[in-house]
């Protein structure tokens, strides 16, 4: 039997147990804090590795900048110095006074993006027409057509010279069009292309079909949408490529309103045919402004664009 000092013990209410929070932190708890500790200090740590390893990059880029503002004197300075001793604005006004350097500009940006846009269309079509169309000796051509990347330009520079000038198109920007989209150069994004679009699964093609879809609607509405890696990295290629242009443009032109930027830039001369430096790096400088920008926009693509090129064969 139960006596009244049991039952007066039982009938106590019981308090209730701490919450394990209030008693001791877990070890859990613990092992999440040193774990976001540990990756904290080794984004830190990754970074500063990062801005270390950029500095060889930038510091040339900066150099330039700033020597526009130098006298000519302090840009030979040994050792070299980033910041000028005494700043002058001589050189960057003699960027577009000594040459017609704003024109010359507008020429390179509308030629690459002429360029840009032409080779992205026509690497486009032929790389689907590689990939997804089946026609006699599709593999021999496509053999054929990258034995091109081995010519150098210097060696069909003449017979295209000759063919330029009957055609009267010399001191003209049409052959700095035409023949990056149509010649050797273009070569390159049909292989991008042709990689990218063997690696997009036939299935959406089956299914585009089964939608009345033609052999151009399966492009326009299904694989061109999806080419977004491989648009990027082709358009960034050529437009990098097609906006310093010296070569082409030393051939085939002969007026300096025409003249691009690679070549405007060997036009920085004094009275005497000394080379304005200050403002021929000022210049340069300032060539790298549109490339810059063109891969900010597309550099995760660019990126997963080139990954991509080497998926299937």
């Amino acid at each position: 039997m139960r006596s009244d000092h049991d039952t007066a013990i039982a009938d106590r209410p019981v308090a209730p147990a701490p919450a394990p929070s209030q008693q001791h932190p877990p070890d859990r708890d613990r092992d999440s804090r040193r774990a976001r500790r540990r990756g904290r200090v080794g984004k830190v740590a990754m970074y500063a590795l990062l801005i270390v390893m950029s500095v060889p990059f930038v510091y040339p880029l900066l150099w330039m900048v700033f020597s526009a503002f130098k006298p000519a004197n302090e840009i030979f300075a040994i050792p070299p110095a980033l910041f000028p001793r005494e700043w002058t604005l001589d050189g960057v006004a003699r960027i577009f006074t000594a040459q017609p350097f704003a024109q010359q500009y507008l020429n390179s940006l509308y030629i690459a993006a002429l360029v840009t846009i032409g080779s992205v269309v026509v690497g486009a079509l032929a790389g689907y027409a590689f990939a997804r169309i089946r026609f006699p000796f599709a593999s021999w051509l496509f053999l054929f057509l990258m034995a091109g990347l081995f010519i150098p330009t210097e060696v069909t520079i003449i017979p295209i010279f000759r063919w330029v000038a009957s055609l009267g198109l010399m001191n003209t920007h049409v052959p700095l069009i035409i023949l990056p989209v149509l010649g050797p150069g273009s070569i390159v994004a049909v292989f991008i292309f042709r990689q990218f679009f063997l690696s997009l699964p036939e299935e959406l093609e089956e299914a585009g079909r089964l939608d009345g879809l033609g052999r151009l609607g399966l492009f326009m509405r299904i694989a061109f949408p999806l080419a977004g890696p491989a648009i990027a990295a082709v358009a960034i290629m050529k437009f990098l490529v097609s906006f310093n242009m010296y070569f082409e443009p030393l051939i085939f032109l002969r007026s300096e309103h025409l003249f691009t930027v690679g070549l405007g830039l060997t036009g920085y001369q004094d009275h005497y045919g000394e080379p304005l430096y200050n403002a021929q790096i000022g210049a340069t400088a300032l060539t790298v402004i549109p490339v810059l920008i063109v891969f900010l926009l597309a550099q995760r693509q660019f990126v997963e664009g080139l990954s991509r090129t080497g998926l299937k064969g």
